[in-house]
């Protein structure tokens, strides 16, 4: 990569370091990248080739967890190193069973490009949906190692079509093929003179329709949710909470399940202190005493996609601000979904409104005016959330089509 993008990265690393003395993620990220080469050498086996699967963050990892399922459901003596970039990802699956090594990716300079690539033999690589580093690719491209993206997505936005984009235009050029969502982004790659594309679709489809498949016992939640109409707010922001809350405190004829997309003490007890009606925190309660509350709070991780099950609507959080969360996670138990105004990076949110198996809010008034409908309108509640389930069901298949194209 030329001098300016590897002067940005150089900036970027600096910019994290500082960031690490205040910052909890920065100084896991920082740490973590500086264990990254050690662990290599203690965990690699030096006789075996890896499939190489990089994401960004659980997101993304969501994307790649089912591909990374079929490889070894298919060939279990395949090698999996699965590396993350932010810290909230690694933290949350740095035990993932399937994965041989998990790890940091250290930040993306040629140098540790050549000892990444030294310290494991890579006979393929797997980047998910925006993970786009030039010295990484071109390393893998020099060294004719096959390298793919999954579940990508483009928009005219983007770097790669603007007329001084030529940088990130040659990134693009270092993929063996690229497995895009949609029919938009393979169009707007083939402007730019990328033909290697294959509209395959969003693996989260099928990660989601598997969680809906394989469903575990959740007493608490179960017993939360019994009988009542439930909302569901998942991975909820301040702005969310904002309008969310106070509805709630007005509207004794429904419970709320309250997931917040950050956990520090201090964040859940800013909750609670705007509550008015009883709650409990899902860590520290029976599914007895669940029962006799109105509010849920989730107070850790790993449940929330195995918990919309016993929802009647879901409030997806980010709307606000970085952008939505995952709303397929809801809407594949049939159910209808509200969010933010931000989420035009994401087709699924953009094909879900059209439908109207969802809806955005732009503030607590539309929101007020939603909830109330579905309160209020049995059947209204119950055709969106048809329609949500239908279009998850529509879109099913993209791992298999990439795992077939791929070969493994």
């Amino acid at each position: 990569m030329n001098a300016l993008y590897n002067l940005g990265i150089s900036l970027y690393s600096l910019a994290v370091k500082v960031a690490a003395l205040r910052n909890r993620k920065a100084r896991l990220m920082a740490e973590g990248q500086a264990q990254t080469f050690a662990r290599l050498a203690a965990e690699i086996d030096s006789t075996a080739s890896y499939i190489w699967i990089h994401v960004s963050s659980l997101g993304e990892f969501e994307q790649g967890r089912p591909l990374i399922e079929m490889i070894k459901r298919h060939n279990p003596d395949r090698k999996i190193l699965l590396t993350f970039f932010s810290s909230s990802g690694y933290e949350t699956c740095k035990n993932y069973p399937l994965a041989d090594v998990i790890c940091y990716l250290p930040f993306d300079r040629r140098a540790n490009a050549r000892r990444l690539l030294d310290a494991v033999k890579v006979e393929k690589a797997i980047f998910v949906k925006y993970e786009f580093w030039g010295n990484y690719l071109e390393e893998l491209r020099r060294r004719d190692i096959p390298t793919y993206i999954i579940s990508a997505i483009f928009r005219p936005t983007q770097a790669f079509f603007k007329p001084w984009g030529g940088m990130f235009r040659k990134m693009l050029n270092c993929y063996t093929r690229l497995f895009v969502q949609d029919e938009e982004s393979r169009v707007l790659l083939e402007g730019i003179g990328v033909t290697n594309v294959d509209v395959y679709g969003d693996t989260r489809f099928d990660r989601v329709t598997d969680i809906l498949d394989n469903h575990v016992d959740l007493p608490i939640i179960e017993s939360f949710s019994r009988g009542s109409f439930t909302l569901f707010v998942g991975s909820s922001w301040e702005p969310d909470e904002e309008f969310l809350i106070p509805y709630f405190n007005s509207h004794p004829e429904f419970k709320m399940v309250l997931a917040p997309h950050e956990l520090g003490k201090d964040r859940v007890e800013g909750i609670i202190q705007k509550l008015k009606r009883p709650y409990a925190l899902y860590t520290k309660t029976s599914p007895e005493e669940a029962a006799d509350v109105d509010c849920m709070i989730i107070d850790c991780f790993g449940i929330l996609s195995k918990s919309y099950r016993f929802a009647t609507v879901a409030y997806v959080g980010g709307g606000f601000g970085v952008g939505i969360h995952n709303i397929n996670e809801a809407a594949v138990y049939g159910i209808p979904v509200v969010f933010g105004p931000k989420y035009q990076k994401f087709k699924e949110a953009r094909d879900l409104i059209a439908l109207e198996g969802a809806f955005t809010v732009a503030n607590g008034n539309e929101y007020a005016a939603i909830l109330n409908r579905m309160l209020s309108d049995g059947d209204y509640l119950k055709r969106h959330g048809e329609i949500a389930g239908r279009y998850i069901k529509d879109n099913l298949g993209a791992t298999q089509r990439i795992f077939d194209k791929i070969g493994f």
